[in-house]
């Protein structure tokens, strides 16, 4: 793949559409953040991306008649600035089948526990790390995963484990998880620009780095 020009889902804060942007403009990424989109036109990321001089549009699917023509609106604009990489950092929209297809294997998620454990249409942010305690699971995490047409369901990329303290609470679960998955994401997102990874039906290996 040529290098990674990335588009950026963004439904909430933008903290990390921030950091992984931060990185690529500071040379630790070898990519480039060319858009962000917000299905929210409050999302406080459309200000972080103004700061960043990251291009940043509202696309909302109540805004379209049809699921084909929020999906061309989608493509449209991502061929408009040449993205070929799609992350979603806290988007909370399924994403068109469409959209799917058209960067099969080239769009990335972050869920915030040990996937296939606790995900699904509903199970994002804190109700994660709820249903985490109320099941009375000792270990959880985080996964950065490629996306297909179901929640929480393509490909796995990359884990990090988090175990649960006796006293933990949502709350501080939340805190800890959230810390790892800056860092996660941006080790995800370093292997595809490298060209590292190669996915045959549901397995994703990671091939050696190249030495220099």
């Amino acid at each position: 793949m040529n290098r990674l020009r990335i588009a950026f889902f963004v439904s909430g804060n933008g903290t990390l559409f921030e950091t992984i942007a931060t990185r690529c403009r500071s040379g630790e990424l070898p990519a480039e953040p060319v858009l962000l989109i917000s299905s929210n036109p409050e999302a406080p990321a459309l200000e972080r991306a103004r700061r960043l001089d990251v291009p940043a549009k509202v696309l909302r699917r109540q805004d379209y008649a049809t699921e084909d023509e929020f999906s061309r609106a989608l493509l449209s604009e991502l061929d408009s600035h040449a993205a070929n990489f799609v992350c979603l950092a806290g988007y909370l929209k399924l994403v068109p089948p469409e959209m799917v297809q058209a960067f099969h294997h080239r769009m990335l998620n972050i869920h915030p526990a040990l996937l296939p454990a606790f995900c699904g249409r509903g199970l994002y942010g804190r109700r994660v790390h709820e249903a985490v305690l109320e099941y009375g699971a000792r270990i959880t995490g985080a996964t950065v995963h490629l996306v297909d047409e179901e929640y929480d369901h393509g490909p796995i990329v990359l884990q990090r484990a988090v175990f649960v303290n006796e006293d933990e609470t949502p709350e501080t679960l939340e805190r800890r998880v959230h810390a790892i998955e800056h860092d996660l994401y941006t080790d995800a997102v370093r292997l595809f620009a490298e060209g590292r990874i190669v996915v045959t039906g549901r397995r994703v290996t990671i091939l050696p780095a190249k030495l220099a």
